[in-house]
């Protein structure tokens, strides 16, 4: 008798001392959402900045337990930085073969392609990361540039305008979209 009493006590205090939940780790979606949702918004520069570093380290950050890739990725920009751009896509492809849908090892292989003047693998590469990432401005404004390397303007313009339309206040983006929408002032459309 007293045990049944005592049972919704004892339920009551179970509870109300019971360790909270953990709530699941959030995912790099979830911390990307609000940060592209903010950038829409009117943001003095050093905001921009701010936002534009939390979602760079967020797509940089290797899959997680991923030390080999990490540091494959680490080694590569390296390689781009002092010009060694053969080296480092031989090491993006590794990167890219232990985890093939990694954004940001696709991007940086596009970028030692472009360097290195491969412009097609790069184009490929390009599209592979919006594929996995199509919020990826950059790559979109490496688009832009390739495209003005090989003389298509029009091309040009319309990616840095999808990449302004990702983040209104990427200013390479701006300023190339703006040189073009000049350059191409009165050409038929």
């Amino acid at each position: 008798m007293l045990a049944r009493r005592l049972a919704p006590l004892l339920l009551l205090f179970l509870a109300l001392t019971a360790p909270a939940a953990t709530p699941a780790a959030a995912t790099p979606e979830d911390r990307l959402a609000p940060l592209f949702a903010e950038l829409k918004r009117d943001l003095p520069p050093e905001r921009v900045g701010e936002i534009e570093a939390e979602i760079w380290s967020i797509w940089a950050a290797a899959p997680p337990g991923r030390s080999d890739i990490e540091l494959l990725m680490e080694a590569a920009g390296d390689m781009i930085r002092h010009e060694e751009f053969g080296k480092a896509v031989v090491a993006l492809d590794e990167a890219i073969n232990l985890a093939p849908d990694y954004p940001e090892a696709w991007n940086r292989r596009a970028t030692a392609h472009y360097h290195a003047g491969d412009y097609a693998a790069s184009i490929a590469d390009i599209a592979r990361t919006l594929e996995l990432e199509p919020r990826h401005f950059p790559a979109l404004a490496g688009l832009g540039m390739i495209n003005m390397s090989l003389g298509r303007m029009k091309e040009a313009l319309a990616n840095y305008e999808a990449a302004l339309a990702i983040n209104p206040h990427f200013r390479a983006a701006k300023l190339h979209a703006a040189a073009l929408r000049e350059l191409l002032k009165g050409e038929p459309t």
